[in-house]
């Protein structure tokens, strides 16, 4: 009989409250308001508690993004992949899923997040929200030889 398995962690971690852009600053450039500090504080401080093991943390270039990724006080590396226009192609290679074996927090942005969340608990993508600072867990694992797609956790601030 085959053993049982613990395969990978996929954390979603749409960013944080931001300003708009407006005089002209670009969508890119906006940083996130007192109010979106307080949520990426708030979700970075939940991550932390649920003690994740071998952990990669990748962001979204967006400067709201980078920012919700610093309040883990962890390192992260930016990814061209995670931007404003990425798809959910663009989250499932960069996050290497399912085969990393360890937890990876993508820092990212609607709709792209939630076509993703749609497509791993559905088989289909589809125009879900998640909220700002909202963080969606899921878990890949093999019990008695089938893969399995777990949602661990959908918490927001």
């Amino acid at each position: 009989m085959a053993k049982d398995s613990t395969g990978m962690d996929l954390i979603l971690w749409r960013h944080a409250e931001a300003a708009e852009g407006t005089n002209g600053i670009a969508d890119s450039k906006c940083k996130l308001t007192a109010r979106g500090k307080k949520q990426a504080q708030q979700m970075a401080e939940w991550l932390k508690a649920q003690r994740l093991s071998k952990v990669r943390v990748l962001s979204s270039p967006a400067e709201r993004a980078k920012q919700t990724a610093h309040a883990l006080d962890w390192p992260y590396k930016v990814r061209a992949q995670l931007a404003v226009d990425a798809d959910t192609a663009d989250l499932l290679a960069v996050a290497e899923w399912p085969d990393y074996h360890g937890a990876v927090i993508l820092v990212s942005h609607q709709p792209a997040l939630g076509r993703l969340a749609a497509l791993l608990l559905s088989g289909q993508e589809a125009d879900w929200t998640i909220k700002r600072a909202g963080i969606w867990w899921f878990s890949n694992r093999v019990r008695r030889d089938e893969t399995q797609i777990v949602l661990r956790a959908v918490v927001n601030p």
